[in-house]
Parts: C-alpha cells; sequence; structure tokens
C-alpha cells in the first residue's frame, strides 16, 4: 500500500498550536494518478483537514473518477490518516440524442460526436442539462426536465440516451403592481414586452428588474415575483414612486472678463422635469441656463414611450445656443428608440441644424473663415446600455452609451460678404460625427465609491469653423472652466470620482478631470490639456437636494490659482 503524507507538527508545541498532517494510503496506480492533483499537506487542526480531503474527492470526481472515495479516517497524534480509493475514470461510450428537437439542440450546443469515447465529467453534463433547461424557461416551459435514459455501463463506459420532458406550455397572464406607484400596468407590460398569451420567458422577468432600475421615477422594493396557475404565469412588481419631478437651479459665480474692478459675473441654471405624466411613462424637460454674459441656451425634450402600443419610444428635442453677439443656432431632432430585453436601448434619429451670424458679430471673424451661416441635415444611430443599481446616486454599475451620426452641410451665402468670397470654399460637404460615454461605479464598501468615466466627441469635416465646433468647459463637463469655456471639433474628459456617501441620497466627493481638445478651423489648429480638481457636497434638506461644488482648472489660457476657482451651489428640488 503505497503512502503520500504531509508534514507533521513538531512535538514540543502545545495541542492548540499544532497542525494536522494528511496522510494518504492508496494502491500503487492510485498513487501515480493522485501526483496531477495539489493538496495541502498541512492544516490548522482536524476539521480542516477533513475539509482538505473531501474537497480532493470532490475534484476527482469532477475528472470523471466516480468512485473516488476516502474509505476510512482516523486522527492519532497530529496525523490524519485517510484510506483513499481513486479507481478508473468513468468515459462516454456514447450519449444519444433522446427526444431533443432542432431547436434545442441548436440552443444546447449538443452533439452527439462530443460525447463518444470522451471522459465523462459531471460538471460538463449539468452545464449542458443547463443550458437546455435554460432554452426551455425561454420557450414557455418552465417546468421541463432532463434527465438520462437507457443507462448501460460496462467497464466503466456510460452509454445512454439523452432525454427531456417539456411538461405543459406556460403564457403570460397579465402584470401587477403592488405597492404605492401609480404607473400604469398597461404601460410597463409593454415597456418589458410581457404581453398576455405570449410564451412565459424566465429570463424575460429577470432583465426587467434592470430595466425598471434605468426608469428614473420609480424604485424597486423587492425582486418579482411569479404565480403559476392553470398554465398562466402572473408577474408581480413591488414598486414605489420617487419624487423625480424637478424643479431646480444652479447660481454660480465668475469673474467678469470684460470689467476691470474684479466684478463677479453670476451666471445660472433652471430645470424643469416633468416625468412619468399619469402613469403612462411620458416625460418632458425644459432646461434654461445662461453660460456667461449675452450668452443663453434653452433645450426641450418630449419622450412619447409605447408608440401606438408598441415598445418604440418617439423623442423629440429642441437645442437653442445664443453665443454673446456672434451668433444663434437652433437644432431640432426626431428620433425612434426601441429597447431590448439583454441588450439595452437601440434608436435611430434625424437632426437638422441651423446656425446663423447675428448682425452684430465681429466682420473680421467672418474673413477669416471663424464663422459661417450653415444648415446641416444628419442621420444616425444611438447605442445605450445602462445597469446602474440606482438612477440618481449610483454605487454598482456601468453605462455605455455610443452615437453616430453622418449627413451633409451646406453654406449658405452672407449678404455681408461679397459674392466672391464663396468661391474658395465648397458651399456643401460631407459631416459625420461620433461620440461615446462609458461609466462605470465601483462599490468600494458599504459607504462608498468609484467613479470612472470617459466622455468624448469627434467631429470629421473638410470645413469646420467655429460655430460648429462642440463646447466643453462647466460643472457637466470638464469642471474647474466657465461653462463652455473651450471651442473643441474633437475632445475627450476622463473622471476618477470618489464618492463618500452619508446618507441614501448624500454625500462628498473628490475628483479629478483630464481633459484633451482639438480646434481644427480653417486658419488656425490648437490644442490643449486642461485639467480640473475639486470637490463638493451633495445632501438633502426639506427645500430639496443641496449642491456645492469647488473646482481649480489648469490649461495654458488659466493657470492652476484659487484666482480662478469656480464655486457652483444650488437647490434641487423634486416633487
Amino acid at each position: 500500500m503505497a503512502q503520500l503524507q504531509g508534514k507533521a507538527a513538531p512535538e514540543h508545541l502545545p495541542p492548540t498550536q499544532r497542525k494536522v498532517a494528511l496522510r494518504f494510503y492508496t494502491s500503487a496506480a492510485d498513487k501515480q494518478t493522485l501526483r496531477k492533483y495539489t493538496y495541502t499537506g498541512l492544516l490548522p487542526d482536524s476539521v480542516a483537514a477533513r475539509q482538505e480531503v473531501q474537497s480532493l474527492i470532490y475534484e476527482l470526481q469532477q475528472d470523471a473518477y466516480l468512485l473516488a472515495s476516502a474509505d476510512s479516517l482516523y486522527l492519532r497524534g497530529d496525523t490524519l490518516h485517510v484510506k483513499l480509493y481513486v479507481g478508473q475514470p468513468f468515459a462516454w461510450a456514447q450519449l444519444r440524442n433522446g427526444n431533443l428537437s432542432e431547436g434545442v439542440l441548436v440552443e444546447s450546443g449538443f452533439r452527439e460526436k462530443f460525447y463518444h469515447n470522451t471522459p465523462f465529467k459531471p460538471a460538463e453534463y449539468v452545464k449542458l442539462q443547463q443550458r437546455i433547461l435554460d432554452y426551455a424557461e425561454r420557450s414557455g416551459y418552465p417546468f421541463a426536465s432532463v434527465w438520462l435514459d437507457s443507462i448501460h455501463i460496462k467497464d466503466n463506459e456510460i452509454e445512454a440516451a439523452l432525454m427531456v420532458e417539456k411538461a405543459f406550455v406556460v403564457t403570460y397572464d397579465s402584470l401587477q403592481v403592488m405597492g404605492g406607484s401609480k404607473t400604469q400596468p398597461k404601460f410597463l407590460m409593454r415597456y418589458l414586452q410581457l404581453y398576455p398569451g405570449q410564451p412565459y420567458n424566465q429570463q424575460q422577468v429577470e432583465a426587467s428588474q434592470r430595466m425598471l432600475t434605468a426608469l428614473p421615477y420609480i424604485k424597486v422594493t423587492r425582486p418579482p415575483q411569479v404565480r403559476f396557475a392553470r398554465n398562466k404565469a402572473r408577474v408581480y412588481y413591488f414598486l414605489e414612486d420617487r419624487q423625480a419631478n424637478q424643479l431646480d437651479g444652479i447660481v454660480g459665480f465668475l469673474p467678469d472678463p470684460t470689467r476691470s474692478d474684479n466684478k463677479l459675473l453670476i451666471t445660472g441654471e433652471a430645470n424643469l422635469n416633468i416625468r412619468n405624466i399619469s402613469g403612462t411613462g411620458k416625460s418632458l424637460g425644459l432646461q434654461w441656463r445662461r453660460v456667461n454674459k449675452g450668452s443663453v441656451i434653452l433645450n426641450g425634450e418630449y419622450l412619447h414611450p409605447n408608440l401606438f402600443g408598441t415598445p418604440f419610444e418617439l423623442g423629440a428635442k429642441f437645442n437653442l445656443l445664443k453665443q454673446d453677439s456672434s451668433y444663434i443656432t437652433v437644432q431640432p431632432r426626431l428620433q425612434l428608440g426601441y429597447y431590448t430585453l439583454k441588450y439595452g436601448k437601440f434608436s435611430v434619429f434625424s437632426e437638422w441644424r441651423n446656425s446663423r451670424i447675428l448682425s452684430a458679430a465681429n466682420r473680421q471673424q467672418l474673413q477669416r473663415l471663424d464663422l459661417a451661416d450653415a444648415r446641416t441635415t444628419t442621420y444616425g444611430l444611438n447605442y445605450l446600455w445602462n445597469n446602474l443599481d440606482d438612477f440618481y446616486f449610483p454605487r454598482r454599475g456601468r453605462l455605455v452609451e455610443v452615437q453616430l451620426t453622418a449627413g451633409s452641410k451646406q453654406l449658405l451665402r452672407n449678404a455681408d460678404l461679397e459674392k466672391s468670397f464663396y468661391d474658395t470654399l465648397d458651399l456643401k460637404t460631407s459631416q459625420l460625427s461620433i461620440s461615446a460615454q462609458l461609466e462605470n461605479f465601483l462599490r468600494l464598501g458599504k459607504n462608498s465609491a468609484l467613479l470612472t468615466r470617459l466622455h468624448g466627441e469627434a467631429l470629421l469635416n473638410d470645413q469646420i469653423f467655429l460655430n460648429d465646433m462642440y463646447r466643453l468647459g462647466g460643472l457637466s463637463s470638464l469642471r474647474g472652466f466657465d461653462d463652455y469655456f473651450f471651442f473643441a471639433s474633437s475632445y475627450a474628459v476622463g473622471t476618477l470620482e470618489y464618492r463618500l456617501f452619508t446618507a441614501a441620497d448624500s454625500y462628498v466627493q473628490l475628483f479629478y478631470d483630464q481633459g484633451y481638445y482639438r480646434s481644427d478651423l480653417e486658419t488656425s489648429r490648437t490644442s490643449g490639456f486642461p485639467l480640473g480638481v475639486g470637490g463638493g457636497i451633495s445632501f438633502s434638506t426639506g427645500a430639496g437636494i443641496f449642491q456645492l461644488v469647488y473646482a481649480l482648472g489648469k490649461s495654458a489660457q488659466q493657470p492652476l490659482s484659487f484666482k480662478y476657482s469656480k464655486i457652483h451651489f444650488g437647490i434641487t428640488s423634486k416633487f
């Protein structure tokens, strides 16, 4: 009988400090097999030693040594003596298809040739069973079962037929909303695509919780429950309404570059968002911003889910930017979105952009080709994936959004310029753009999270003007700078932010923003690597959520100095 022994504990140690060694007794053939496995030969106590033996036996059984066992175990002194039997590995002589349909074969990946004269590994067979059961559950058969029939074992070789019993088909009956939410079941049924009479899908029910978390106006209090009766499935969702309607304003103070008496310029922002109108999921949003002296932004958005009773969502957006006395840009957009169970939201859209030079614009800017009247029509695709655990205060999860657009831009003749001025310009050009945003929240502990984010956009056109460019800077993009401080034809901003939560809706934050931008004008090309650092707080009050952010920025145009620091504060009131 061959022996395999671990190292024993020293004799001079007290019994409470002595470790237990393992000694295996096996046949010569089993000893050779056991050499392929690693195990701990010296354990803290006899309980840990017995657990190590069980782990080794389980590993052997998973590797087709189905008869592996510890025939006897006894502790003598500081050694656990184990009589171990390994035996010969089992193999598939043949695993035939008993009654699996073509659909089951395709979805499970089962092929008879994979189970012909191959080692029998229980873990692989369990995975095969689970793939078959998953397919059955997706197809309306939640009570299906899988087993082996006509089993024959000879010389450690197994021959059997793989069988599946689907039982009876189950269809959806209805969707019920439990709790205090006013959200209509009819809206949720279409949003989650759980239609009465449709075959029951277990994965669909599991994925629905992620889709509900993405809605800002409800809170999931418990996982969904399913009750089966008379071949029907009724799904219960436990929801509460959140105070998602929003009325807030933020005030900012920054030095007025047009004055020499160090007076501050007051900027501001006001938001109105009405969500889940009458429990139907419809929403309306308005935003007004004054970013600097003479510059105003006005944004509007309306979302209409379940268009004509379908899972499609119709959206309309409107953006207006008036840049001091230089130009005004109007940009409406119409889009059609579709939510999928696994893969997020896909949208197609059309956008019309009209940018006009104001009469008070600097004529020299026009002649330098910095500004131009233009009309742009583009079509695009947008993809959004969101599995954040909370819409407003996430601590775990990811968000991915990618957008591609293509279209044409047409220059419009300006009456203040001579006709010959446009002889060197292409009046109609093709235009492409791409944007992406990646967010990841990593929960560091019970009350803290780390946010990493990358956001960037790029505009591709042979003739780019100042009023075509993206605007970068401010609280929503690159903190530590004035709103819309940088003009960029392409940019990227990376963010590292630590949040320490003092309550479910309150936290302290420290952040670092690192940006890159490039400005490709006809007459000049610039680039830079601005950065912003700072911190802030956000906490609940009787009037709403109070926010205070303090930031410093550094770039080629602005040194890292407290003189140029930015302070933003405001109240977010929800009702």
